[in-house]
């Protein structure tokens, strides 16, 4: 799908504040709200916006943890790997997980409201996916930034 300038400026502003109205977008996009909703609706259908949530502040949601963790696998055999993606996508408290190369093969991001909680995620994934060879955990001990935003540029004039 081909974006034009309307829909780059439109994602960029979703990604920063999804409950705005299309009446407040169109403060910042030079298109009537009807053809803001339009868009969005077309942006939404072809899986561009793939969904809209609600991003919580740690602090009112009991202060949980940060975890970064690399994951180090005995093989990298299809089935398992597949076992072992499905296995992290299940579980509530990996907010990311990432196929990597290097040193590692899989890196991490796990909340959880503390640390036997983590280690009884962890003690469950070792237990589940016998792949699995070695973990490494990097414990956050302040956030200096979170999101998921990716920025769309604008369209070169040319």
């Amino acid at each position: 799908m081909d974006l034009d300038r309307f829909d780059r400026q439109l994602l960029n502003l979703m990604q920063d504040d999804a409950g705005r109205t299309a009446e407040q977008l169109a403060e910042h996009v030079a298109l009537s709200p009807s053809a803001i909703q339009r868009r969005l609706r077309r942006l939404r259908e072809q899986g561009v916006i793939e969904r809209e949530i609600a991003i919580v502040d740690p602090k009112h949601a009991g202060r949980p943890g940060f975890f970064i963790v690399s994951l180090q696998l005995e093989r990298e055999r299809p089935e398992q790997l597949n076992q072992l993606r499905r296995w992290l996508a299940a579980q509530a408290h990996i907010q990311q997980a990432f196929y990597v190369t290097g040193e590692v093969d899989f890196v991490l991001v796990v909340t959880a409201p503390d640390t036997e909680s983590y280690d009884a995620l962890m003690a469950r994934m070792v237990a589940e996916n016998p792949n699995v060879s070695r973990f490494t955990t990097h414990v956050a001990l302040g956030v200096v930034k979170r999101g998921l935003a990716i920025p769309v540029p604008p369209l070169e004039a040319g």
